[in-house]
């Protein structure tokens, strides 16, 4: 019996709903003792990742490629996002299949009770696929899939009318103190690297049709894609759903190695920028290129920022800035970490007249974290919130997805899941000291005050 979308999704949520106490009380090693990841390649060269979820009849697919904004044009950024959101509006005619428009595909995605998404971050561009495993549904939803990956219409009209509408939503969010802040962080943090390189008005208005299907050809290939498949579904369709996704894709000439990117430019000194913006909050940004994805302290770091400024109402920062001096209703820590380096941060929005003494009680808890460490109470503390909540990040396809994705694309280990717990437990007081100290300086961090009052550096 075929089980209607909206009928399954409400399943779903009450399921969820009713095993958070009983994934608490098993712990997190228990829950991803069953996800096996298994991994092969196809014969065109890309590398598929399927774990085999039989809880619902569902299907989960993601399929990654190195077409992320790193990848964009300086005088064209915002070419990648482009390229991603046209591929999900409509498709060529093919031999015995007519064009289908925007709304068309929209239609017989619905008709199929499915749904096909497209995304872009800095590092790589996904498609997803959700549909339910019944014979007829999957070929189908699989079929239209590899339709929007092999000739996506890419219409120039298409283009004109996004295009119009982006440059006014990205007018619409200048207007915000949050949206200032933010980019001048991350233009002045990555300054010389493509992480910086962010999408302007007059970036968006150069790119032309012809820019997107040259984008669309030079970094859409099926040969490096990486094809994540979670759901109900055994290897041998796993397979043929891989190979039936990527079938129409236009065949590369070659595989070689896209153009190499330079690593994130250091930053050699403090850098402080003050920004006046009439705003009932200031907003503050905090923070430097830091960490890779394939940095062997990662688990430290993670460690760390949670008694830091990631763990909510127990982190110091929150304790210093909000509980002990009502400076802010919230703030908080955080490592991005990506194929280069990656941010560290801390942001805060606070009243002007009280932004210098936050930064300045931001400043010294952060040093006092940097120079004295953290205590073996923090740690097994912290270890205690993070392992217990392991298991509730990975509820469900689309979470076990978006983990098994990035384990493919960053390459780590098949077992990363089901030893993620003793890697977290194994960390210790030095470890994360030792690691906080090599990556993040006080001398170096990038502060960005966007806002009434005047700014301050956190450098000493």
């Amino acid at each position: 019996m075929m089980i209607s979308l909206p009928i399954f999704r409400l399943y779903a949520k009450q399921l969820r709903c009713a095993m958070v106490s009983l994934g608490l009380l098993m712990g997190a090693q228990s829950a991803v003792a069953g996800i096996d990841i298994v991994q092969w390649q196809l014969g065109n060269g890309a590398k598929v990742y399927w774990v085999h979820n039989a809880a619902r009849p569902m299907v989960d697919i993601q399929v990654d490629f190195d077409a992320g904004s790193r990848r964009d044009p300086p005088l064209k950024a915002g070419l990648a996002a482009a390229t991603s959101e046209l591929m999900r509006w409509g498709v060529r005619e093919q031999i015995g299949s007519a064009a289908l428009t925007a709304s068309q595909v929209n239609e017989a995605w619905a008709d199929l009770g499915a749904e096909w998404a497209t995304h872009v971050v800095s590092d790589r561009a996904s498609v997803t696929l959700r549909t339910l495993t019944t014979p007829a549904t999957l070929e189908k939803a699989v079929a239209l899939g590899a339709r929007h990956l092999g000739a996506p219409l890419l219409a120039s009209t298409d283009w004109e009318r996004l295009q119009s509408r982006s440059i006014a939503s990205l007018r619409e969010s200048l207007t915000r103190p949050g949206t200032i802040a933010r980019r001048a962080f991350l233009a002045t943090a990555f300054a010389g690297h493509p992480y910086g390189v962010l999408r302007t008005q007059a970036s968006l208005a150069a790119i032309s049709s012809a820019d997107i299907d040259t984008f669309f050809a030079n970094y859409y290939r099926a040969c490096d894609a990486k094809v994540t498949i979670v759901g109900d579904v055994n290897r041998e369709t796993a397979h043929t759903i891989a190979t039936q996704l990527l079938a129409l894709m236009p065949a590369a000439a070659s595989c070689a190695p896209l153009p190499s990117i330079p690593e994130v430019p250091a930053i050699t000194q403090a850098v402080t920028k003050k920004i006046p913006f009439p705003s009932a909050q200031t907003h503050i940004y905090v923070g430097a290129p830091a960490v890779s994805m394939s940095d062997q302290d990662l688990f430290a770091l993670t460690l760390g920022n949670h008694i830091l400024g990631g763990g909510g109402f127990g982190s110091r920062l929150m304790q210093e800035v909000r509980e002990k001096r009502g400076l802010a209703y919230g703030i908080y820590s955080a490592f991005q970490p990506g194929t280069h380096l990656g941010e560290f941060m801390m942001n805060v929005q606070t009243r002007p007249d009280q932004a210098e003494k936050a930064l300045s009680v931001m400043g010294e808890t952060l040093a006092n974290f940097l120079q004295n460490g953290v205590t073996a109470d923090e740690v097994e503390a912290a270890k205690a919130n993070l392992i217990g909540g392991f298991s509730l990040r990975l509820d469900g396809n689309a979470a076990i997805l978006s983990s098994v994705a990035s384990i493919a694309w960053y390459g780590r280990p098949l077992n990363h899941l089901s030893n993620w717990t003793k890697r977290m437990n194994d960390v210790t007081v030095e470890d994360v000291r030792r690691a906080f100290g090599r990556v993040v300086s006080i001398n170096t961090l990038v502060t960005v005050v966007v806002g009434e009052g005047d700014a301050v550096s956190l450098a000493r």
